[in-house]
C-alpha cells in the first residue's frame, strides 16, 4: 500500500496525561458578535487551557482546562469571566475518566 501510494506516511498519537491530583474541566463560552478572535487570542495566553475548540449551538468556544491546584483553577475561572467579549460560561469538573 505504501508503494502503491495509497498510503502516504504513517503518525502516532500518544495520550496526554494530566499531572496526578490535576483538576481536569471543560468551559463553555458564550462570546459576544463580532469579538471571538480577540477572544481566542486572550485564551491561548491562558496557560492552563490547553486545547481550544469552536462549535455550534448556544455556545461559542469549548476550552480544555488542566490547572494543578482549586485556587489555580478558581483563578483561570476569574481569568476568563473577566475577558472582554465573553457574556456567559460553565465549566465542569472532570471527575474520573472512562475510556
Amino acid at each position: 500500500l505504501v508503494q502503491s501510494g495509497a498510503i502516504l506516511g504513517f503518525t502516532i498519537r500518544a495520550q496526554e496525561e494530566a499531572p496526578t491530583g490535576a483538576i481536569r474541566a471543560i468551559m463553555l463560552v458564550e462570546v459576544a458578535g463580532r469579538s471571538t478572535d480577540a477572544v481566542i487570542r486572550l485564551l491561548r495566553g491562558i496557560r492552563e487551557i490547553h486545547a481550544l475548540h469552536t462549535t455550534n449551538g448556544a455556545w461559542d468556544l469549548v476550552a480544555e482546562i488542566v490547572s494543578p491546584t482549586l485556587p489555580d483553577f478558581d483563578r483561570v475561572l476569574r481569568e476568563v469571566r473577566m475577558i472582554e467579549g465573553v457574556l456567559n460560561s460553565e465549566t465542569s469538573i472532570l471527575l474520573r475518566s472512562l475510556a
